[in-house]
């Protein structure tokens, strides 16, 4: 009897989950991890690099002067953070804080003969070191915001980056650097937290010739109480270097300009119908001290029609001050707060409509024309609204966001859902311990994707920071998972053109980019992600692996080959499973060492045996590491696991007939060196043929789908071929089938495997109908 086949291509739908797994599309899929649709295929989720030449240009830091003419330096570090994790180099050699002291000596991979330093007071002491060398502090704080200042050339805008304290700018070929001096700016946190991101916004300064960059943290200790020193004002920048505290005076106090009640902080800053405006603000009173605080969480204040940096640009109606000037006299400044409890979390525009996103509805701040009263709130929906300030995407004709109950799209009139696919997955958010803040989205154009980082609530209590991205694909309609941890996204076009000989350490197996792709190409507008650790990278579709950018800060081992890595802020999974292939996999690179036998670990994968803490890890390396002790440098890469579960097929199902699955012919393009392995299910269960064949003994082939070609003596032309036809074949008879593709454990610790890349464009099913259901 012949084969029926079945072409499933192209295919589109991509994860569905609001139906059984045999009512879905045939080219859908119950499970997509680190994988999505797009343009017909299903490929392997994206990979990145590092931003600059190396590991050190890409994480944010701080030149603290230069080493002496004997090598030596004694300089106290800025800030009030310091701690394990944080790293000094100088030239090439590279120094690591892996233990608490007063002072403690660091880790060094050079031949300094001191090396100290204090981590309750921040003083370093270097000696013996290359001398008149340049000295590099590396805070090692999660990255808080990204951001590109509006001014200079077309499409060469810079990139701002801000960490828990401090603003950075990047330069090419020399890396991140810090942007400001002393304490200017200086940005504060509150018992450690590490959810105050950052939102700036570029409006025209003191004349309209000048781009102002403002930036607000939204940190404040007592939002209704004293103020304190260390609560955050908004800063500003009319020139990207020097920086100063934004303080917008809105009540003349005792008639003096400029002493009145201002405006401490505020969440939101945009510019609007030639105002300043500040969403949701903390305003201080100026009384004696630093005042008392006030939370307006509904409340838009604006300022006048012109610069803001006037002395009345904020007076309210009515207010003038005693200088006797032009300035004296309030011009049309003013707030209005919304008919609400909620409090304003984000907001976006769509064409020229300022959209308000509050807790559980969606407004409007409308523009009147009246100059009395130029702004008033409208309502337009009354139970969707937003919970991360970050998550808000936006199109031209709609505005995505994330609330509490789905992905939301504005598109000024009306509030509706768009993740009807995957109703349930926005309930496996994490919402405890301000989780939800965390959530940060961005557009990719070039792709076509959105991409949400999110905390699942399915992680583990270690985990701090998002572990999960989950990826829109708002020309299909399609979704996506993918596992990772960034802290904020942002826009880069100062990328030049790379050469083999500057690029990132890439293979040609893990670099899939055309010559003319945007990655390659420069002023190219790119993504940039920043990481628990100050790294920021370039994120990009046609690279394959993940750029080392977890900073080994020490590596201690017993006999047994356990490896314990201390890894701040790693935010890996461990979970118990019969599959060692369901937890994490990390790939170990740059690690220098003393001697003996722990370099092999440069370039091995290996699980992540267990997790002791939010700091540390363990691996196991079945007693291959025997001596050797760490001097620093080492990084590691998380490598993702391909995890895909199809449809439950039965192309006779409307015929009331189990079928026989015979193979697969699985068109895939060609790698070099890449392969999966195929499973498959019965009649709707999770039974592994795989497993039930080996326990069986049976002959069942090993269920590897490669993607490399043949061999070249039996099929020469395959070697040339872009795209390759590769058959798995099955042996079973159930009421319905599922595939799971997935790389095992054997594959995801062989790098020229796990790294590879993987674009499906199609399948096509052999099968016979069997039996009845019942017979």
């Amino acid at each position: 009897m012949p084969f029926d086949r079945f072409l499933i291509a192209p295919i589109n739908t991509g994860l569905q989950t609001n139906l059984r797994p045999w009512l879905i599309p045939d080219d859908a899929f119950e499970y997509l991890q680190n994988a999505y649709v797009f343009r017909g295929r299903v490929r392997k989720r994206f990979g990145s690099t590092f931003m600059g030449l190396n590991q050190y240009q890409s994480r944010l830091r701080i030149n603290l002067g230069n080493t002496d003419g004997s090598g030596n330096i004694s300089v106290t570090v800025p800030g009030n953070i310091f701690g394990i994790g944080q790293t000094f180099t100088i030239g090439t050699e590279i120094f690591t804080v892996y233990q608490l002291g007063t002072p403690a000596v660091m880790l060094d991979t050079g031949a300094a003969t001191v090396k100290t330093y204090n981590t309750t007071t921040g003083a370093l002491v270097i000696n013996g070191a290359a001398a008149t060398t340049a000295v590099h502090f590396y805070p090692g704080q999660p990255v808080m915001g990204l951001t590109q200042y509006e001014s200079g050339v077309v499409n060469n805008h810079p990139s701002y980056a801000f960490d828990t304290q401090f603003a950075y700018l990047f330069t090419p070929n020399s890396g991140w650097s810090r942007s400001g001096s002393g304490t200017s700016p200086e940005w504060h946190t509150v018992g450690g937290s590490t959810i105050n991101f950052f939102w700036t916004c570029n409006w025209k300064g003191i004349t309209e010739n000048i781009i102002t960059m403002f930036v607000s943290n939204f940190q404040v200790t007592n939002m209704n109480g004293a103020g304190v020193a260390t609560d955050d004002p908004l800063w500003e920048t009319q020139d990207g270097s020097t920086w100063a505290k934004f303080i917008p005076y809105f009540l003349p106090a005792g008639g003096a300009p400029s002493t009145g009640p201002f405006v401490q902080t505020a969440r939101i800053i945009v510019a609007f119908k030639d105002r300043l405006v500040l969403l949701n603000t903390v305003e201080n009173d100026n009384s004696g001290g630093t005042g008392v605080n006030s939370w307006y969480p509904q409340r838009a204040r604006y300022s006048f029609n012109g610069s803001p940096f006037a002395t009345n640009a904020w007076y309210e109606p009515n207010q003038q001050d005693n200088a006797a000037t032009a300035e004296s006299i309030a011009a049309g400044a003013g707030f209005i707060d919304a008919a609400t409890d909620e409090q304003i979390i984000s907001a976006e525009f769509i064409k020229d409509r300022l959209i308000v996103y509050f807790e559980r509805s969606t407004w409007e701040l409308a523009y009147t024309g009246n100059e009395v009263l130029p702004f008033i709130w409208q309502k337009i929906n009354t139970e969707l609204g937003s919970q991360s300030t970050f998550s808000t995407v936006p199109f031209d004709k709609a505005i995505l966001t994330i609330g509490e109950s789905g992905v939301h799209a504005c598109n000024g009139a009306n509030v509706a859902r768009i993740d009807t696919k995957i109703p349930d997955e926005i309930f496996e958010f994490e919402t405890n311990n301000n989780a939800t803040t965390r959530t940060f989205g961005i557009r990719d154009y070039y792709t076509e994707l959105v991409y949400w980082t999110f905390l699942s609530d399915l992680g583990q209590p270690t985990q701090t920071f998002p572990n999960q991205l989950l990826v829109y694909n708002y020309e299909n309609d399609s979704w996506g998972l993918f596992d990772d941890c960034y802290t904020a996204f942002g826009y880069f076009e100062q990328q030049q053109n790379i050469t083999w000989a500057s690029s990132a350490p890439l293979t040609w197996e893990q670099a899939n980019m055309t010559w003319d792709s945007g990655v390659l190409s420069g002023n190219q507008r790119q993504i940039i992600a920043g990481t628990p650790e100050g790294y920021v990278l370039l994120i990009d579709d046609d690279i394959s692996r993940n750029a080392p950018s977890m900073q080994i800060t020490n590596i201690s081992y017993a006999s047994s080959g356990i490896l314990t890595l201390t890894i701040i802020n790693h935010n890996l999974t461990n979970i118990p499973s019969e599959f060692p292939e369901d937890n994490d996999f990390i790939i170990l690179e740059n690690i220098i060492a003393d001697s003996g036998t722990m370099t092999f670990l440069n370039g091995a994968i290996f699980p992540v045996w267990m997790i002791l803490n939010s700091n540390t890890v363990q691996i196991n390396t079945f007693g291959g590491l025997t001596s050797g002790t760490y001097l620093g440098g080492g990084t590691a890469a998380r490598v993702s696991n391909i995890q895909i579960y199809s449809k439950q097929w039965n192309p006779y199902v409307d015929d009331d007939r189990n079928f026989h699955l015979h193979k697969i012919d699985f068109g895939v393009q060609r790698t070099v060196n890449g392969q999966i392995t195929v499973d498959y299910y019965p009649s709707a269960t999770e039974v592994s043929m795989i497993q039930g064949g080996t326990a069986s003994t049976a002959i069942m082939g090993n269920s590897v789908l490669e993607t490399s070609p043949y061999n070249p003596s039996l099929y020469p032309l395959e070697q040339y071929q872009k795209r390759l036809w590769h058959p798995i074949y099955f042996q079973s008879v159930g009421e319905c089938i599922q595939i799971v593709m997935y790389m095992s454990a054997a594959q995801m610790t062989n790098p020229n495997i796990s790294l590879s890349d993987f674009v499906l464009e199609g399948l096509i099913l052999y099968t016979q109908p069997t039996s009845a259901r019942l017979e």
